[in-house]
């Protein structure tokens, strides 16, 4: 009798410690992330929105600033540029897209042919107040001659939820431009 309930006394604590030991792996693995690179999978580490503020809050300033400022002379790419800068950022943004539509901004770009470019130099993000100032150059081809200018905006970011179509979690609030001047112009080569 001693015997067997010292064997049922160990099985129920090798079922114990077994039941334990899987709970605390599975918990283990819960924390591990894998990104497929093709077809290799590499593990990566999880971590908070606070850790990564500053790394999302820049991308995501310098993602709506790529797309509100790139334009070529297709209006269905200019529509759907626009469209998506729109999720990035509140009616601030609304209210530039709408003043250059109405002094007929697109049209001349479709009409000119001209290709804007905009390339980023730096951002700075005070994490504290949530304010950010973009510093970038933005280059604009037209046939005859390529102007460079100096574009500066700044503007608050307010966190909301994330979504398919704003994945960083954050919105441009108060949205402004502080410079917008020609750096330089030259004339393009006539082959």
């Amino acid at each position: 009798m001693i015997v067997s309930m010292m064997v049922i006394g160990a099985c129920v604590i090798i079922c114990l410690g077994t039941f334990f030991m899987a709970k605390g792996m599975v918990d283990d693995a819960h924390k591990k992330v894998y990104v497929l690179d093709g077809t290799v999978p590499i593990l990566v580490q999880r971590s908070t929105m606070e850790e990564t503020l500053d790394v999302e809050a820049k991308s995501h300033v310098e993602t709506f600033h790529h797309l509100f400022f790139t334009l070529a002379p297709d209006d269905k790419y200019i529509k759907y540029t626009m469209d998506k800068a729109m999720y990035l950022v509140d009616e601030t943004g609304l209210a530039q897209y709408n003043a250059l539509k109405e002094k007929g901004f697109y049209q001349n770009i479709m009409g000119t042919s001209a290709v804007f470019s905009i390339f980023c130099d730096s951002i700075n993000f005070d994490k504290e107040k949530m304010t950010f100032t973009y510093y970038g150059r933005q280059r604009i081809e037209r046939r005859t001659n390529i102007l460079m200018r100096q574009l500066v905006t700044a503007g608050q970011l307010k966190r909301v939820p994330r979504t398919d179509n704003n994945p960083h979690g954050l919105l441009i609030t108060n949205w402004r431009t502080l410079l917008n001047k020609d750096l330089e112009q030259r004339k393009k080569n006539d082959f």
